[in-house]
């Protein structure tokens, strides 16, 4: 084969089965092709070179014993990809894009690595992310940028941005990443790949580093859903060392082909004003890509959308502003000097916390602070309910709800750096599914008059990833957004 980066994760893992490719070279190309293209990306801020070929030899060998018994083996196995740098590798430093975590080594891995590495997958790298995967761009990196390979003047989306640009740029066959209000979904769309928001508990989120702990969900992002099926069946399931983890079992995702009698919901909340036309437009016809399919496709109303955004940036700061109460230069990285404890705390945090980072933290504990608990977050709680109970409702007349992931395509790098707003905006369209606690699926559906990929995205009821994957996978069947790749990567 020439070009063994051009293969999807599934036609790798045939090539595997086949006998045409063993894992050990398929971690060679992706690691030469990160060599050639990541230099303009900068999707990678770790790569593991010897640690991924040790495993990739190790997967070789167990399908060749399994060859030689007659088993089989995991479809994962032997499959290079890559891992947001928010969820720990044992081993491996492990930094969530922030200066305050440079030099931490963790000593377990979190468990949806350790799931998959135990089914055989090979791990290339740590990918770059928005500090505590606090951002819509991967432009909060302490460690830099990250730059969209269809545009290289353009964000990659965030936080997932370097997972989403590794898949893109094909230097992994998928990638981990963790959706905390949209960050897996926004920067699939952004870059033209397929990228799966699970359920709230559905992967456990034992060695992720918390966010917003009753938002953060892990997920992952491929070239198409068939592409993801295999990742989410290894990542999926209880988890004991996870208070949160969901205990209902994993049913086999079932990929058929057919939407026939599938209930779309389309709400129209989601079609505003300031959308551009060609978002609008591709996300219409996609639409009616499902209803030539045999999907019923209908209205539907969730009246509390507009209220999703000051609800989340009540709630996540809130949550943010705890969980990074641990970062003080005495636990965990570097540490700054000063004259006493405190002076310490100040001086690290100050130091090595940025600007996005410290931002949601003052909110945060703004927000929790005494007098104004009840007036903003108990009140912010009371209207997550809402909006949960808005798709308890529309989901309750249809299976799937169709909408935009972003109002726009990818946007400048540094277009939004002097208006923190107008980047939380960028958000408007997913944050909801994360409030309300449901999975989501972003695939590409069209492209814009300058060349850059348009997503769509697909929710469904708590727990139905496979309802997700199955419909996302029957419009790729019939379209090809999904194997366009960028010209300059």
């Amino acid at each position: 084969m020439s070009d063994l980066t051009e293969l999807s994760l599934l036609q790798a893992a045939d090539a595997l089965r086949a006998g045409e490719a063993s894992s050990a070279e398929l971690t060679r190309a992706c690691l030469d092709r990160i060599a050639t293209v990541d230099g303009r990306t900068h999707a990678f801020l770790t790569l593991t070179p010897e640690r991924a070929l040790r495993q990739a030899g190790k997967a070789d060998r167990r399908i060749a014993a399994a060859r030689r018994y007659g088993d089989t083996w995991p479809g994962v196995c032997g499959i290079p990809i890559a891992v947001k740098d928010v969820l720990c590798l044992e081993g491996v430093p492990t930094t969530a894009g922030s200066r305050i975590l440079e030099g931490f080594v963790p000593p377990y891995s979190a468990t949806s690595v350790a799931r998959l590495e135990a089914d055989g997958v090979v791990v290339l790298g740590k990918t770059n992310t928005d500090e505590f995967a606090m951002g819509s761009s991967t432009e909060n990196s302490g460690y830099g940028v990250t730059h969209n390979p269809w545009d290289s003047d353009r964000v990659p989306g965030g936080s997932s941005g370097g997972s989403a640009a590794a898949v893109a740029a094909r230097m992994a066959y998928a990638a981990l990443g963790t959706d905390t209000g949209g960050s897996v979904r926004q920067p699939a769309a952004f870059c033209g790949v397929t990228g799966l928001k699970t359920s709230y508990g559905r992967v456990s989120r034992y060695g992720l580093i918390a966010f917003g702990s009753s938002l953060d969900t892990v997920g992952a992002l491929a070239r198409s859903a068939a592409d993801l099926v295999g990742l989410y069946g290894s990542m999926a399931g209880p988890d004991g060392r996870d208070a949160t983890s969901a205990p209902e079992p994993v049913p086999q995702v079932i990929l058929d082909g057919s939407v026939r009698g599938l209930k779309v919901g389309v709400p129209e909340e989601y079609f505003i004003e300031g959308m551009q036309p060609p978002v609008e437009q591709a996300v219409r016809r996609a639409v009616d890509v499902f209803a030539g399919l045999g999907a019923q496709v209908r209205p539907i109303h969730l009246p509390h959308t507009d209220l999703a955004l000051p609800v989340y940036y009540l709630i996540a700061p809130a949550e943010a502003s705890a969980n990074l109460a641990r970062y003080d230069g005495v636990r965990f990285g570097p540490r700054r000097g000063g004259d006493d404890l405190m002076s310490q705390y100040l001086s690290t945090r100050g130091e090595l916390f940025g600007p996005e980072v410290k931002r949601r933290i003052m909110l945060g504990t703004y927000a929790l602070s005494a007098g104004y608990y009840d007036a903003y977050y108990g009140q912010a709680q009371k209207v997550r309910t809402l909006i949960r109970q808005d798709f308890d409702a529309a989901f309750a007349e249809v299976d799937l709800i169709a909408c935009p992931v972003t109002p726009t395509t990818a946007f400048g790098i540094g277009q939004h750096g002097d208006d923190p707003l107008s980047m939380y905006l960028e958000d408007v369209f997913t944050l909801p599914a994360n409030l309300a606690g449901i999975p989501g699926i972003a695939f590409p559906v069209g492209f814009d008059g300058e060349g850059l990929p348009i997503g769509m995205q697909l929710n469904a009821p708590r727990l139905a990833e496979g309802l997700l994957l199955r419909a996302a996978d029957a419009y790729q069947r019939v379209t090809d957004w999904h194997t366009r790749r960028p010209a300059e990567a």
